[in-house]
């Protein structure tokens, strides 16, 4: 299958004018929309997202991640085989983590160009395309970049920050639960949290935070909203106490 992974938005014509482009290039391959809200223009927490979230889907799945705020720029198109899954991608930061916590990973530079190529849209343009491609089970339409040292690769491991604001108004950080002791507080939005296992456990009202169902650190309220009533935001700092 296709994952698509970009800061979009549901509204507009962005996704469906790329899925126009694989629905045309690879027929019949299912294409399934995973985020089409990670955060606007922002790479770096994104990340965390697509590392965390795309470690659930089977080997042989093909991710076209566009969060690319320098489209039509110096950054180089990029393509990442890591433990079996691929990933197309500008290299502004997108796939370091997920390269880095890979047990095996390769690089390739995408040389391949369409003979038109709009100056904003690399997503429905180059990357749907070499996606296709790779979903058919094509050769990689690029160069090998053994070595390669991608944007992001001196980010820390887990980011002790808000990715993340989900519809409920969840707060996800970039932080490995499995990272942090039984007992650990996360201080976010000017409070100490407590740790719990999910939101039944805690009073009506209460917040806390809780290992997600994808492995990540997440703030809640019971029956609120905690991007409200803590008052974080993407880039809100996490602090363990």
């Amino acid at each position: 299958m296709i994952v698509l992974f970009t800061d979009f938005g549901a509204a507009g014509p962005y996704t469906g004018q790329m899925r126009a482009v694989l629905a045309r290039e690879a027929p019949g391959v299912p294409v399934v929309e995973l985020f089409a809200d990670a955060p606007a223009c922002d790479p770096r927490a994104s990340a965390y997202l697509l590392a965390a979230y795309g470690a659930g889907f089977a080997p042989g799945s093909v991710f076209l991640a566009v969060v690319d705020p320098g489209v039509g720029g110096e950054r180089e198109a990029v393509m990442l085989e890591a433990d079996g899954r691929w990933y197309v991608a500008p290299d502004n930061g997108l796939l370091a983590v997920v390269a880095r916590r890979a047990d095996a990973a390769r690089w390739w530079r995408i040389t391949w160009r369409p003979d038109a190529l709009s100056a904003s849209f690399h997503g429905r343009d180059l990357f749907a395309p070499v996606a296709a491609r790779l979903a058919l089970g094509e050769d990689p339409p690029g160069q090998p970049a053994d070595g390669f040292q991608p944007t992001g690769c001196d980010w820390p491991d887990d980011l002790a920050e808000i990715v993340y604001l989900d519809h409920f108004g969840n707060a996800v950080s970039g932080l490995r639960a499995a990272t942090l002791a039984a007992d650990a507080r996360l201080a976010v939005g000017g409070r100490q949290l407590a740790r719990a296992r999910t939101f039944s456990d805690v009073p009506e009202g209460a917040a806390f935070w809780y290992e997600n169902a994808n492995g990540l650190a997440e703030v809640a309220v019971n029956g609120g909203r905690a991007e409200v009533e803590l008052g974080v935001a993407v880039g809100s700092k996490v602090k363990v106490v």
